[in-house]
C-alpha cells in the first residue's frame, strides 16, 4: 500500500488561479505562489491528501512551451518559493505532484536557442525531431522540425536521443532534492515514447520511495501506460465522459458500462488499474456548467469519490463555479479566485460541504480505496454497487431522476448500516437493505459495526442547494474579465511581449486543450443506450445476453463519435459537401475512420 492508493487530489493551474499575466516578461520575480499557501488548509479542510499543481516552470505563456525545468516561472516566485510552498503542504500532510512537460519545450530553451545560433554546428542539433536546415518555420528561422500540435512554438524533443533522456532524469532527481515532491504528472504522456518513460520510471523509482508516475493519456488500452515497467496511473478520461453524459442522458448503463470495462481491464481486481478519475480539469469545461441538470452535481461527485481509482477536484469546482470553453481562450477555465470570497464555503456552501463530507468518507472507508467491485442494480435513473474490502462491504446507491426511489440491495453480514452522508440507519433483512434514494442524490452505506462505521459520523450533509450557482458563476466571470482587461492595459506597456506573440501563445493553448477534448469525444459513445432499461436489472453482474447489448450499444456510440469528429476536422479544412457528409455518416471509409483516432 502506498500514499497515493489513498489519495483524493486537488488540481490547481498556478497560473490562472493567481492571475499571473498571460505572457512571461522574464522580468524580476512576482511572488503569487505564496498567495496560494492559505489554499493548503482548504484543501486540507475538504478531505484532499495531495496536490496535483502546475505548470510551474518558466515558460513564454500558458506554461507548457517551457523555456527552463530548473526555475520557477518568475510570474509565480522564485525556487524558495516553491520550495517553501512543498514544504508547508507536508507540515499539513499534503503530497505534492508537478507537471511534467516533457514532450516539447518553448523556442526560449537554451538548447532550441543553440540550435539557433550555432545551426549545424550546435551540439544540441539531435535534441528536437526532424530538425532540418533546408527547411523553414512559421518564425523564419532557416530551419524547419517538428513541432507539437502544428505549432511552431511546440518545439519536439528527441525522446530517442540518450542526452536528452539523461537531461530530463537530471531535471526529476533535481525536482525532488531542490523541491522535495512526491510525484510527477506527465504532460501528453499518450505521444510519448514507450522507452523514455521506462526511463523516468526507473528514475522515479531511484529518487525516493513510493514517487508516482501519472501520465495524461485520453483513450485507448490504459494498460499500455499503467504498468509496473511505465506509469502508475493515468487521466481516467474514459470515465470523465461518461461521468457527465450518463448524467445528462439519464443513461447509467454507459457509467456502468465503462466501469466494469475499465475494471476488467486491470484484470477485475481492486489493485489491477488505479486511473486518475476527474469531472473536469484545466482543458474541459466545469462539471457544473456540463451538467443540465445542476443538481445532478451530487450523485456525479459521489460515483467520483467511489468508484475504483484516484479521485481528483480541480480548484474552484467544490464552489460550484462555472467555466465555459471558448473558442479561443481557456481563460473561463481557468480563472484567478480569492479564497477569502469563499471564507466558511464548508458551512456556506453546499458545493463545499459535499466535497468536505465525501473527502471524510473516502479517508474513513478503505474500501473505496481497497476494495473490489460488484455492480448490484442498475437501470437508466439508479444504479448501486459495492466494494468489499477485509469482510466489509460497502454499498454506494444513486439515482438521477426527479423522484425518490426505493432500492432493495444484497450487503454484507452487518446487521446494520448507516448512510455515511444523512446519518440514517437501516436493518439488514435477509441480507439485503431496502433505502429510499433521493431524487438527484445518493448515499454511502457502511456497515455499523465495521471499521468505516465505527470511524463515520454524521457528515451533514443535507442535499444539495443550487440557488446561489448563477451568484457564483457570474463572480468567476467577472474575475476573468478584469483578468483579461488588465492583460489588455499592460500589453501596451513596452516591456510586454507582442500582441503577435501573445495571440499566438493563446492558439496553441486552445489547439492543445481542444485536442483533447475532440479526442475524448471521438474516442467514447456518443449516442444514448435508454432502450437498456428493458434489460435485465437483476442484483448481479448481468447475464451474457446483457452483456453482448452493452457492446453493440458501445460499439454503436463509439462509430458515431468517430464520425461526428471527422466531420469536425473536416469542416476546420473547408465546406462540407452533401456527398462529403454522407460518404462518412454511411461509413463507407470505417477502415479511415478507426485509423484516423489510432493515429491521436
Amino acid at each position: 500500500m502506498a500514499w497515493y492508493d489513498e489519495a483524493v487530489f486537488y488540481h490547481i493551474y498556478p497560473l490562472g488561479l493567481t492571475g499571473a499575466p498571460k505572457q512571461n516578461s522574464y522580468g524580476e520575480p512576482e511572488h503569487r505562489l505564496n498567495t496560494l499557501i492559505p489554499w493548503i488548509s482548504h484543501i486540507k479542510e475538504i478531505g484532499c491528501s495531495a496536490i496535483y499543481i502546475g505548470p510551474l516552470f518558466e515558460s513564454v505563456g500558458h506554461g507548457y512551451e517551457t523555456t527552463d525545468y530548473k526555475k520557477l516561472d518568475s510570474r509565480l516566485g522564485t525556487n524558495e518559493d516553491l520550495t517553501r510552498f512543498v514544504a508547508e503542504c507536508h507540515e499539513q500532510g499534503i503530497k505534492v505532484i508537478l507537471d511534467g512537460v516533457f514532450n516539447h519545450t518553448g523556442r526560449d530553451f537554451f538548447a532550441f536557442q543553440d540550435i539557433k545560433k550555432n545551426r549545424e554546428n550546435s551540439q544540441y542539433k539531435d535534441w528536437y525531431c526532424n530538425v532540418n536546415f533546408w527547411g523553414n518555420n512559421s518564425f523564419n528561422d532557416g530551419f524547419s522540425y517538428e513541432n507539437w500540435g502544428g505549432y511552431d512554438l511546440l518545439v519536439k524533443l528527441n525522446q530517442h536521443n540518450p542526452a536528452v533522456k539523461d537531461y530530463i532524469c537530471d531535471v526529476i532527481r533535481f525536482w525532488v532534492s531542490e523541491f522535495d515532491i512526491d510525484g510527477i504528472r506527465l504532460d501528453a504522456a499518450d505521444v510519448l515514447d514507450f522507452n523514455y518513460m521506462q526511463a523516468l520510471r526507473q528514475t522515479a523509482n531511484e529518487v525516493k520511495p513510493d514517487f508516482w508516475l501519472m501520465g495524461e493519456v485520453i483513450h485507448g488500452d490504459y494498460t499500455r501506460w499503467v504498468n509496473e515497467g511505465t506509469l502508475h496511473s493515468v487521466t481516467n478520461y474514459n470515465l470523465h465522459k461518461a461521468l457527465y453524459s450518463g448524467h445528462n442522458d439519464h443513461n447509467y448503463f454507459e457509467i456502468a458500462h465503462t466501469v466494469k470495462r475499465l475494471y476488467g481491464m486491470g484484470g477485475n481486481r481492486p489493485d489491477g488499474l488505479k486511473l486518475y478519475n476527474f469531472v473536469d480539469n484545466h482543458d474541459v469545461e466545469r462539471i457544473y456548467t456540463k451538467l443540465n441538470n445542476k443538481a445532478h452535481f451530487t450523485p456525479v461527485h459521489i460515483l467520483l469519490y467511489t468508484l475504483p481509482g484516484v479521485p481528483s477536484v480541480y480548484y474552484g469546482s467544490e464552489f460550484g463555479i462555472e467555466g465555459r470553453k471558448e473558442r479561443f481562450s481557456d481563460d473561463s477555465l481557468r480563472p484567478m479566485l480569492s479564497l477569502s470570497d469563499y471564507a466558511d464555503a464548508v458551512k456556506k456552501n453546499s458545493f463545499t460541504q459535499l466535497i468536505a463530507a465525501l473527502g471524510a468518507v473516502r479517508q474513513n472507508t478503505k474500501a473505496l480505496s481497497y476494495g473490489d467491485y460488484n455492480e448490484l442494480m442498475l437501470t437508466n435513473r439508479q444504479y448501486a454497487f459495492s466494494r468489499n474490502y477485509n469482510g466489509e462491504s460497502v454499498v454506494v446507491t444513486v439515482n438521477n431522476d426527479d423522484s425518490d426511489f426505493t432500492m432493495n440491495v444484497p450487503v454484507g453480514n452487518a446487521a446494520e448500516y448507516i448512510g455515511a452522508l444523512s446519518g440514517e440507519r437501516t436493518s439488514v433483512n435477509g441480507g439485503r437493505i431496502t433505502v429510499n434514494v433521493k431524487a438527484n442524490s445518493g448515499e454511502i452505506w457502511v456497515p455499523v459495526s465495521g471499521d468505516s462505521g465505527n470511524n463515520m459520523q454524521d457528515a451533514g450533509f443535507s442535499g444539495l442547494d443550487v440557488k446561489d450557482a448563477a451568484a457564483e458563476a457570474s463572480h468567476v466571470e467577472k474575475k476573468a474579465n478584469e483578468a483579461v482587461e488588465k492583460e489588455a492595459f499592460e500589453e501596451k506597456t513596452p516591456e510586454k511581449k507582442t500582441v503577435q506573440a501573445k495571440a499566438a501563445a493563446e492558439k496553441a493553448d486552445t489547439t492543445k486543450a481542444s485536442q483533447k477534448e475532440t479526442a475524448v469525444e471521438a474516442s467514447e459513445n456518443k449516442e444514448s443506450v435508454q432502450s437498456l432499461s428493458k434489460q435485465s436489472t437483476a442484483p448481479t453482474g448481468g447475464s451474457t445476453t446483457k452483456d453482448a447489448v452493452y457492446e453493440e450499444a458501445f460499439e454503436k456510440g463509439k462509430i458515431a463519435g468517430l464520425q461526428e469528429a471527422i466531420l469536425a476536422i473536416m469542416g476546420k479544412n473547408g465546406p462540407i459537401t452533401d456527398q462529403m457528409r454522407k460518404d462518412v455518416m454511411d461509413n463507407v471509409y470505417h477502415d479511415s475512420l478507426i485509423n484516423w483516432i489510432k493515429s491521436f
